[in-house]
């Protein structure tokens, strides 16, 4: 639940950022410039106030803290570990690779629909959905891609990381198999439901790999473990739009009407999802060989 507030602030810090921005360019702006020197040197400066102040105000607890009338659970869990793997270590495991791509799929299969959420709209329903109606979709989107963060990361601290994963990829796939049938329909109410159900799952599995992680690895070095993860983030940025752009201008190239043209790549991206789901089924605690001695003897 922790990682998931944190990272929903993350997710929904667009809905700050980008009306500041304009609000500071419109300010601005005058007969010889746009604006955006200096919308960039007042958010800096923002930005620089506001991080300072979280950065000197976090504190790591002193050893042995806990809160007031806290009890540590006796339950063993068996994807839970009480050891700790270095960062070096962690990268000879089979589970970082696998947690790799389990984040680049679920990433890649959102992050694409994502980046072109207005066009498909509108081109399934042309006609009857407004440039305007598109934004607002995108915005209800961003909304999913947020609150999903928060929920679905907690509602891991009772179903545990892996059934979790299990869900979104399970759950994704068939959503995405069922879009092109929902678009055909007409029926905008249930298209809008399944894109906002499926980006929940998106920012979920944002939110809930470093929990993840932690169940693997420990907690001493999972933050340059979840560090070294995130190239899985950087490389579904590029292959998650691109291979939609590029599947949609293919298809436009071959003559297929607009509404039609993401059919292809839905049922790809739920490829993706189900490929996801047997990496996920693969996951299997760490071997004893890659812990750290101390925590292994201190466990």
């Amino acid at each position: 639940m922790a990682t998931g507030m944190a990272i929903m602030g993350f997710g929904g810090g667009a809905m700050i950022g980008a009306p500041l921005s304009v609000a500071l360019m419109n300010y601005f702006k005058s007969a010889t410039s746009a604006g955006v020197a200096q919308t960039f040197l007042v958010m800096g400066v923002v930005y620089f106030i506001s991080m300072s102040i979280g950065a000197l105000a976090i504190r790591i607890p002193a050893p042995g803290w806990a809160p007031p009338g806290y009890v540590a659970t006796t339950r063993a869990r068996k994807m839970v570990t009480h050891a700790n793997v270095h960062i070096d270590q962690a990268l000879k495991t089979p589970q970082f690779y696998l947690l790799w791509v389990i984040l680049f799929l679920n990433i890649t299969a959102g992050i694409g629909v994502l980046g072109q959420a207005a066009v498909m709209i509108q081109e399934t329903f042309k006609g009857s959905i407004t440039a305007a109606a598109a934004a607002g979709f995108v915005g209800l989107l961003s909304i999913g891609n947020m609150t999903g963060r928060f929920l679905w990361s907690s509602a891991s601290d009772y179903f545990g990381r892996k059934i979790t994963y299990a869900i979104f990829f399970a759950f994704g796939a068939a959503l995405y198999m069922a879009v092109p049938a929902v678009g055909a329909s007409g029926n905008v109410a249930l298209f809008v439901a399944c894109y906002f159900l499926i980006l929940t799952m998106y920012g979920g599995g944002f939110s809930t790999i470093p929990a993840y992680l932690a169940d693997m690895f420990g907690t001493a070095y999972v933050g340059g473990i979840h560090g070294r993860l995130l190239t899985a983030w950087a490389a579904a940025g590029i292959a998650g739009p691109a291979l939609v752009n590029y599947i949609r201008e293919h298809k436009l190239a071959m003559g297929v009407p607009r509404s039609e043209v993401y059919v292809d790549t839905l049922h790809i991206m739920a490829g993706l999802l189900v490929a996801g789901f047997v990496c996920n089924l693969l996951i299997r605690p760490v071997h004893e060989r890659h812990h750290l001695r101390e925590a292994t003897s201190a466990a």
